[in-house]
């Protein structure tokens, strides 16, 4: 069993320099054209089902990909982005920093939480049973199209894989497994750094 976890393209609020989160912004023009190539490259993957996040970024690529594929689109909110950044999200870098210099301090840290954010164990266990859900729904291989945060806590909770590095717009990692989310293990990446 397969399952091919990708992070969305590129977006408006990349571009913009804005603290994403739960911030529901939609895929930038490079967004869209890295959209493309990902899917041409996973085309032929043998993906069956595809899982998304319902915020706008994601949804925008699963849906480009279930269109190339045939493949509909089963929305699931646990997969949405990690709200890391609470009444930042949204807020472009330098204002957030001009107004708020002590909680951007504490997000150099992913387990530090600022007032209104969701903190890392809430979101790892969020994530553990959507990834145990999807993972209970595949026959052969799914996709799970979300956030870099999301594949994050895959790698260090599910993976135990340390400093992954950088998820590049597009990455996709497939992985292996038996069904049990203690067999997950890792077949083939792209546009990972450092892991």
């Amino acid at each position: 069993m397969r399952l091919i976890c990708i992070r969305h393209g590129q977006t408006t609020g990349d571009v913009e320099d804005r603290y994403g989160g739960s911030y529901d912004d939609a895929l930038s023009p490079e967004g869209e054209s890295q959209v493309r190539a990902m899917v041409e490259e996973l085309a032929d993957g043998g993906i069956e089902q595809i899982f998304s996040s319902p915020l706008k970024r994601a949804l925008q690529t699963a849906e480009s990909l279930g269109a190339r594929l045939g493949c509909a689109i089963t929305r699931h909110d646990a997969l949405r982005e990690r709200d890391r950044y609470g009444a930042l999200s949204g807020m472009t870098k330098a204002e957030a920093a001009a107004a708020y210099p002590d909680w951007v301090d504490r997000l150099a840290d992913r387990f530090q939480s600022i007032p209104g954010s969701e903190t890392y164990e809430a979101a790892s266990q969020r994530i553990r049973a959507a990834c145990d859900h999807v993972l209970k729904q595949t026959r052969t291989c799914s996709a799970i199209v979300w956030h870099g945060g999301g594949m994050g806590i895959l790698f260090h909770d599910l993976l135990k894989k340390e400093g992954i590095g950088t998820i590049g717009d597009c990455g996709w990692v497939e992985l292996e497994t038996t069904g049990a989310l203690d067999t997950l293990s890792i077949r083939r990446m792209k546009r990972i750094e450092g892991a």
